[in-house]
C-alpha cells in the first residue's frame, strides 16, 4: 500500500499518513517540475486538512557515484516547501462544498510566504509556482490480497487480472508545480532528491511521517518473521522519525537488518537468486534503498514509466535516459517486484492491476476529482488482512 497505514502512529493519526509522494517534470510546461503529496488515507469528499501539522517538502541535489556500489551522493544545499492551513471557517467564493473553506500558506524555499484556497483547482501562477490543496480520487493501485499471499505462501501469487484494492477511494492531496529555474536557481539539478514529510506545527516541530520511494515501509520494513535480530521491533515509527537525506547511526544497524533479511525474501520468490549477498549477508539493494528519496532529473521530459530508472541505469553502470521520479500512472509494484524478484534483467512481474481508478490528467492538478461515495478503505484492508476460514469438513 505505497505508504498508506504505514505504522501505529499512521494508523491512529490518519491525518499525518502519508499515501504516496509524486515526483514529475510538468507535462504541460516545460522547465517545471511537480511535486505531489497524498495524505489521508480513506478521506471524505469534504475532508480537510489538520491546522495543527505541517506539510513539507523537502528537495536536495544529488550527484550519482559508483564509488564502492552505487549510490547517490546527497548535496548540502535544501530547498523545503511548507504548507500551513487555517482553521476552517464559512465564506463565500470558491471553497469546499456547503460553503465552508480553509486557507492555506505556502513558504517556499526563497522564504516568500503564497496563501491559497483549498479546493481551487486553477489558481493563479504566483511567484513561479501553482498550488492546488484538496480532496482527490487516490491514484494508487495494488492487488493487496495477491502481494499478502506472497508473503505467506513465499510464492509469486499474483493473477493475470489483480483486484485494486485502493479502487475508488479518496485522499487529501498537495500539488506543488514550481519553475525550476526560477524557484530554485538556474544552476541547481538536474538530479534531485524528494521526500515528503508531516510534522506537528510550532516552535518544536516533531517529524510524523516521511516518504521517499513507496513500499520500503509496507512492503520492505514491515515483515518481521525473517529477521533474526530485531524480529520484535515494529520499526517503521522509528524509521519515519529519521531524517531521510542523513540517517542516524543508532538504529542504522537495524535497518540494515531488516532489509538484508527480507530483501533475499524476494529474491527467491521466482525460485532463483539475482542478488546475491556478499560474505558479511550484505545484500546488494539495501544500501541504495536506504537512501530512501525519489530521485528526479529535471532536464529530462515528463514520463510515466520512470519510477527506479535512475537506479536501475545506476546499478547497471549506464546514463540514464528518463527523468526518474513518480508520476500518478506509474506502475510500481511491478517495477518493484521486477527489480526486487528478477533483479535487473528479469523477465517484468506483474501483480494483475495495471492502471489507478482513472488515469491521471496531463495538465494540472493532474489529480482527479474525489469519489462521491467512496469505500472505506480501511474495512477493506481490513478484510483482505483477516484469516481465511477454513472449510468445514463434509460429514462422515
Amino acid at each position: 500500500m505505497a505508504d498508506h497505514f504505514s505504522g501505529p502512529r499512521a494508523l491512529a493519526d490518519p491525518a499525518s499518513d502519508i499515501t504516496d509522494v509524486f515526483a514529475f517534470p510538468s507535462p504541460e510546461r516545460q522547465g517545471h517540475l511537480v511535486l505531489v503529496m497524498d495524505v489521508f488515507p480513506s478521506a471524505t469528499p469534504t475532508a480537510l486538512f489538520s491546522d495543527a501539522l505541517s506539510y513539507r517538502f523537502r528537495l536536495r541535489p544529488l550527484s550519482a557515484t559508483r564509488a564502492d556500489q552505487p549510490a547517490f551522493s546527497v548535496g548540502a544545499d535544501e530547498y523545503a516547501f511548507d504548507f500551513n492551513f487555517a482553521v476552517p471557517s464559512s465564506a463565500d467564493g470558491p471553497g469546499l462544498p456547503e460553503g465552508v473553506v480553509q486557507d492555506g500558506t505556502c513558504t517556499t524555499a526563497g522564504g516568500p510566504e503564497i496563501p491559497f484556497r483549498v479546493g481551487v483547482e486553477k489558481p493563479p501562477d504566483g511567484q513561479g509556482v501553482r498550488i492546488f490543496a484538496g480532496p482527490r480520487l487516490d491514484p494508487f493501485f495494488l492487488d493487496l490480497a495477491a502481494e499478502q499471499a506472497n508473503h505467506t505462501q513465499e510464492r509469486l501469487s499474483f493473477r493475470p487480472n489483480g483486484v485494486n484494492a485502493v479502487q475508488g477511494a479518496n485522499v487529501l492531496s498537495i500539488v506543488l508545480e514550481l519553475d525550476t529555474a526560477k524557484v530554485l536557481g538556474p544552476d541547481t539539478g538536474p538530479l534531485l532528491g524528494v521526500v515528503g514529510e508531516t510534522v506537528t506545527s510550532g516552535r518544536h516541530p516533531v517529524r510524523l511521517e516521511r516518504m521517499g520511494r513507496p513500499e520500503i515501509k509496507n512492503f520492505l520494513l514491515q515483515d518481521k518473521k525473517f529477521d533474526p535480530v530485531n524480529r520484535d521491533l515494529e520499526i517503521r515509527d522509528i524509521y519515519n522519525d529519521e531524517d531521510a537525506f542523513k540517517l542516524g547511526q543508532t538504529y542504522l544497524g537495524a535497518y540494515r537488518a531488516r532489509l538484508n533479511a527480507n530483501l533475499p525474501f524476494f529474491d527467491r520468490l521466482d525460485g532463483r537468486t539475482d542478488w546475491p549477498p556478499d560474505d558479511q549477508g550484505a545484500h546488494p539493494l539495501t544500501e541504495l534503498l536506504l537512501a530512501d528519496f525519489l530521485v528526479v532529473d529535471t532536464s529530462k521530459p515528463f514520463s510515466d514509466s520512470g519510477f527506479l530508472e535512475i537506479e536501475r541505469a545506476l546499478l547497471a553502470g549506464r546514463p540514464h535516459t528518463t527523468s526518474g521520479g513518480r508520476s500518478p500512472d506509474d506502475d510500481i509494484v511491478d517495477v518493484l517486484y521486477t527489480l526486487l524478484v528478477g533483479g535487473l534483467d528479469g523477465p517484468r512481474i506483474s501483480d494483475g492491476v495495471d492502471r489507478p481508478t482513472q488515469p491521471a490528467s496531463r495538465s494540472f492538478p493532474y489529480l482527479n476529482p474525489p469519489n462521491p461515495d467512496p469505500p472505506d478503505l480501511k474495512a477493506v484492508l481490513a478484510a483482505l488482512s483477516a484469516p481465511a476460514k477454513e472449510t468445514p469438513s463434509p460429514p462422515a
